[in-house]
């Protein structure tokens, strides 16, 4: 089965990621958050800004606050999200939003607002077409993906490396109007692959065989507990290669990529794995700050954009700078081109690559690649790029170490007052009150009887596929980044509605599902009064990578309620789910009028037809 890495990530982020970083964030008040920043990091910030370390802690206090709000939001609301991010400025998550009902709903949550052209749906397409556009690469084209604040794609183009392809292809990107904005820069980034005697520690150095060397990223263990670390995919690239804590083919620390199996350099990613088989070598959770207070790594968080984020590096040693795009590609040349990779502001080096990035004292990314030099202000190929933390740990079932490298046994409090909050014929939506943890709740399970029926990382989730008109009994259970599980919630019983077939309206007309295209279907519905609360869409569909997928509902006064999203990380393709049904939470909308479903395919080498589907308003 095909492994597929996300071509362009939700809006909301991570859940894994979010998850982690908000929960803790959340549990402490504004000046305890505040207290906690690392002190390494607040020189860190306070250097690369040029603020006071003050003015840094009242940043870190502040993007903490950021995270909660984001991760506050109902499901709903964040699906509606054009982007998101810190705003240093006001202190405040910013979002992008398209519509007056969806303004008030962030707003009313702690966010300020920008009313913005393009939605999320609109900016999955143009960043289709532009990866149609670049295949498999364009000489001098070295960066695309969505530029949130600026709610377009942003395409960077190194003006020294000029071709009839560059030109044919600036050409055809900038036919797209404002919504696609080509930047011209004089050069573009470049890989960067150039102790503590005993100890694997984020930031230190570490040598593959006799090549230059790389930075250790995060320590981590694997499910049978057998020690190892995280590094760049393109520092492992050789399977069962010797790796080593100092050159010269001495103190020998373990073998990196054993058996070819964990190592990704390409689209899917820049992640490696070095296990750790040597006597006299521990796994430690501090990183080397590199004469700075030490952080001891927490947990896991994905960044978002405008973060204050630093990293660790063996030849840069200790530098922060801000995240300027998320999920965005980058071309290397030659044929390397990695996608969804985070940029930032901060300075880097050769011999950096591997190393960690933080959030606060949260392990955010492994380092990849960056400019031939630091310097102030940098344009787009001067940034500096990291491979986001959290896929690596999915992918490989890795357990970060923490805590000064003992494990996190502390298992999160239970759910709290779990309660119903809507169904239909097919469904039903449930909410809870967040659990609590040492480190921070990374995920809530939602049972239906004893089968696991969900996972999400907010407090409300929504149960399809029911049986019309029949009893179900659930239960919530709370999980942490060390894969401690909580003891189940009080349960909670609801039923779903008989089915209603005279406000359910259907089109059998079949559509091909492409790569990187949009399928549209539109149904027209003549029921009157409002829409109900919620809105069931059933759609039968056939399709080889249902995880490429991006399917939106359109409704009669043009809001957009996302149905399904490409998931984070990697993933499994499967099939189109035979019966799928979705429901959504509407704004207050007239059932009469034209409906529209728009699939748009983000994944290469795949095919499929929409056959029907049908809408119950």
């Amino acid at each position: 089965m095909l492994l597929r890495r996300k071509v362009m990530a939700a809006v909301c982020g991570s859940v894994l990621a979010t998850g982690t970083f908000a929960a803790s964030a959340a549990a402490a008040s504004p000046d305890a958050s505040a207290a906690r920043a690392p002190e390494a990091t607040v020189r860190g910030v306070a250097s690369a800004f040029g603020v006071s370390e003050e003015v840094a802690r009242t940043q870190l206090r502040q993007q903490d606050e950021a995270h909660r709000v984001l991760d506050s939001m109902p499901a709903a609301l964040r699906a509606q999200l054009a982007g998101h991010w810190f705003d240093p400025a006001t202190g405040k998550l910013t979002v992008a939003v398209t519509s007056e009902g969806a303004r008030q709903q962030a707003s009313a949550a702690g966010a300020e607002t920008k009313i913005v052209v393009r939605g999320k749906a609109e900016l999955d397409r143009l960043l289709g077409e532009v990866r149609a556009l670049v295949g498999d690469g364009v000489p001098g084209v070295y960066g695309w993906g969505v530029d949130v604040r600026a709610n377009a794609v942003r395409v960077a183009v190194n003006r020294s490396v000029r071709a009839a392809a560059t030109d044919e292809f600036t050409t055809r990107a900038s036919a797209y109007g404002e919504g696609v904005r080509v930047v011209e820069t004089d050069s573009q980034p470049r890989r960067q692959s150039n102790e503590q005697a005993g100890t694997i520690q984020t930031g230190n150095p570490w040598w593959p065989g006799g090549e230059s060397n790389c930075s250790v990223g995060f320590s981590v263990t694997d499910a049978q507990g057998g020690k190892a670390f995280l590094t760049a995919g393109h520092c492992t690239n050789n399977a069962d290669q010797p790796a080593y804590g100092q050159s010269g083919q001495q103190n020998k620390i373990g073998t990196s990529n054993p058996g070819n199996k964990y190592f990704y350099n390409g689209r899917e990613g820049d992640m490696g794995l070095v296990t750790v088989t040597e006597p006299g070598w521990t796994l430690s959770a501090e990183v080397n700050t590199w004469n700075n207070p030490a952080i001891t790594v927490s947990g896991s968080a994905e960044a978002m954009v405008g973060d204050r984020v630093c990293h660790s590096g063996n030849t840069s040693k200790w530098q922060c700078g801000e995240v300027k795009y998320t999920h965005k590609a980058v071309d290397y040349g030659g044929g390397l081109i990695i996608e969804d990779m985070t940029w930032t502001t901060a300075c880097s080096l050769g011999g950096d690559s591997g190393g960690g990035w933080l959030l606060g004292d949260k392990a955010t990314g492994l380092h990849d690649g960056g400019p031939s030099q630091c310097v102030p202000n940098p344009s787009d190929d001067e940034l500096s790029i990291f491979q986001p933390v959290n896929e690596p740990l999915a992918l490989w079932n890795l357990k970060l170490v923490t805590g000064g490298g003992s494990d996190d046994a502390q298992a999160p409090t239970a759910p709290g007052n779990p309660r119903s909050t809507g169904s239909t014929a097919t469904s039903v939506s449930l909410a809870w009150d967040a659990s609590t943890d040492n480190v921070g709740v990374t995920e809530y399970q939602v049972f239906n009887g004893s089968t696991l029926a969900t996972t999400v990382a907010g407090t409300s989730a929504t149960v399809t596929a029911l049986t019309a008109d029949t009893e179900h009994t659930f239960t919530v259970k709370a999980k942490d980044a060390a894969g401690n599980v909580s003891a189940a919630s009080a349960p909670v019983t609801a039923r779903t509605r008989p089915g209603d077939s005279a406000r359910t309206f259907t089109n059998g007309t079949d559509h091909p599902i492409r790569d990187f295209r949009v399928a549209i279907s539109q149904i027209g519905s003549t029921a009157a009064d409002s829409v109900s609360d919620p809105i069931t869409v059933a759609v039968s569909a056939t399709h080889t990578c249902y995880e490429d997928l991006n399917i939106t509902l359109v409704s009669p006064s043009g809001r957009a309620y996302a149905l399904a999203r490409t998931p984070g990380g990697y993933y499994d393709c499967t099939a189109f789910p035979q019966g799928k049904t979705y429901t959504v939470a509407p704004a207050v909308e007239r059932a009469a009028g034209t409906w529209t479903l728009r699939i748009g395919d983000n994944g290469p080498g795949d095919t499929g037809t929409l056959d029907r589907w049908s809408i119950t308003v």
